[in-house]
């Protein structure tokens, strides 16, 4: 009671209330610092890859089996020789005979005597498989393999050069194994497999049992994120109430994955399932940030990876977050590259009003005004640096000009809108630079938004290696930050 009687007493106290005060502004420094970092990213990201080639909303586990294989001088399927009362107790290391070869026979041959070290339990007679690296003389790392894992692994060996689409046959039928080794590789190689490659093995899913699966409360996140992606892909209308309550929920367990749960509802509803996304996160002021930011996740996707609803409708969601000041510089990259120029005067009235808690929005501001190609961004730029030149001068520091991103959306299924016309640019616009230096590339922004006439921006090393060192910059400062407030915060405690 004394001792919460006299923190209270110390924060009450003149000077303590200032360096509290205080305090926000670190938070702001550390905030603006990983929005330097998510822009830096967001420049960088076409010049490294122009396209996701992955699963949008899975994250591989680990390495899977094939990766692993393909790493390797040598890989077999091998034998314990020896027992735990027998083999090395100094080392660890266990005799093997090798008994298949899978890979690597200009290393190791069948019948052959190698020695491993492991550290688990070995019986005689124990199968497992056997990844070796460094010839001639293999070191060796070992897997314990069951019966059917053995088999799962030559098969596994044998389809490493198939296609894509061929390997995710055999996958599929082990996603939900019993045995977790093998649902687990199973769930990575979808993780890794590109969205096209997913979709084109959707006649061949069974719908029901990935609405099963879904449905399961016990299913994982992660598992369940890649249900709705592939739900997306061979669903239909007839799920959209299913979805739209589990969207309504609020129970933590339903919208496990809410990311690609709204991506799966947007996929199989189109246009026409904006409404409702714009109600519960993105019109919706009080919706958590995880929520919002979720929705925004799902509708960047659309914009890039899925056919199905046409950006002028998605930036239009989008347009809600610029209402929440907190959230606004989560979405105007989005705006710049997929070259949305309908909001010029709308973000330089934010640029303006913005106050000492949410000044990161500035920079973002910025960078969309100088891909802008109509004058009223050349006016509100110079009306802005009168402002504060100082984020004007990092946002022609640290960034190029956002480059427009390639539209992917083509006419799809979404419905017809009067508000497309905000976006059909004229040829007479003035024409926007992508690049920079000798090698930027000068094309009409119409054009630079047609798939068939995008010009092709030669990488530039110097920018990457510029956004790479600012990248690795903003992590070291933002440990500094982080250290420092930390130690801040324990001098607060002790006063």
């Amino acid at each position: 009671m004394f001792s919460s009687f006299r923190r209270t007493a110390k924060l009450a106290h003149p000077s303590n209330r200032a360096r509290i005060n205080q305090r926000p502004r670190g938070l702001r420094a550390l905030r603006f610092v990983f929005t330097v970092a998510i822009s830096a990213w967001l420049v960088a990201g076409p010049m490294l890859s122009p396209r996701l080639i992955a699963c949008p909303f899975c994250n591989a586990v680990s390495q899977t089996i094939r990766q692993e294989m393909a790493a390797m001088d040598a890989v077999v399927i091998a034998t314990a020789s020896q027992s735990d009362l027998t083999r090395d107790k100094d080392t660890g290391e266990v005799s093997m005979k090798v008994d298949i070869v899978l890979k690597g026979n200009d290393h190791v041959t069948a019948g052959s005597e190698v020695r491993a070290i492991y550290y688990g339990d070995v019986s005689i007679g124990r199968r497992f498989m056997l990844s070796g690296v460094d010839p001639p003389n293999l070191q060796w790392s070992c897997l314990p393999v069951n019966e059917r894992a053995e088999k799962y692994v030559k098969t596994v060996a044998k389809m490493a050069e198939e296609e894509p689409i061929k390997r995710l046959r055999y996958y599929y039928d082990f996603l939900q194994d019993d045995e977790s080794m093998l649902a687990r590789d199973a769930y990575d190689e979808f993780a890794i497999t590109p969205y096209s490659v997913v979709k084109e093995l959707a006649p061949e899913m069974d719908h029901d049992q990935l609405v099963k699966w879904i449905s399961d409360t016990e299913t994982s996140t992660d598992r369940k994120r890649l249900f709705l992606t592939m739900l997306g892909a061979c669903g239909n209308e007839k799920d959209l109430p299913m979805l739209e309550e589990m969207l309504r929920s609020t129970q933590k367990s339903t919208r496990g994955g809410l990311d690609a749960l709204i991506a799966c509802y947007l996929t199989l509803g189109g246009e026409k399932g904006l409404p409702l996304v714009d109600e519960l996160f993105l019109n919706n002021k009080s919706a958590p940030y995880a929520d919002t930011y979720a929705a925004i996740m799902a509708v960047r996707f659309h914009g890039t990876e899925g056919d199905v609803i046409q950006r002028s409708a998605l930036v239009e969601s989008l347009h809600h977050v610029l209402e929440r000041t907190d959230l606004a510089d989560l979405v105007i990259p989005d705006l710049a590259r997929w070259s949305d120029w309908s909001q010029v005067e709308r973000l330089k009235n934010l640029f303006i009003n913005a106050d000492p808690d949410n000044n990161w929005v500035r920079v973002p501001v910025v960078n969309y005004l100088r891909a802008c190609p109509l004058p009223a961004a050349k006016e509100a730029l110079e009306k802005l640096e009168e402002v504060d030149p100082e984020s004007v001068k990092r946002a022609n520091t640290f960034f190029s000009i956002p480059v427009p991103a390639r539209d992917t959306t083509g006419d799809g299924t979404s419905v017809e809108r009067p508000s497309r016309q905000k976006f059909a640019m004229d040829q007479s616009v003035a024409p926007l630079a992508i690049g920079s230096g000798p090698i930027a590339a000068v094309v009409p922004v119409a054009a630079a938004i047609r798939p068939v006439t995008a010009a092709v921006v030669p990488l530039n090393p110097w920018r990457l290696a510029s956004v790479l060192l600012m990248a690795i910059s903003t992590v070291v400062i933002a440990q500094l930050l982080l250290l420092s407030g930390g130690a801040d915060s324990v001098r607060k405690d002790s006063v």
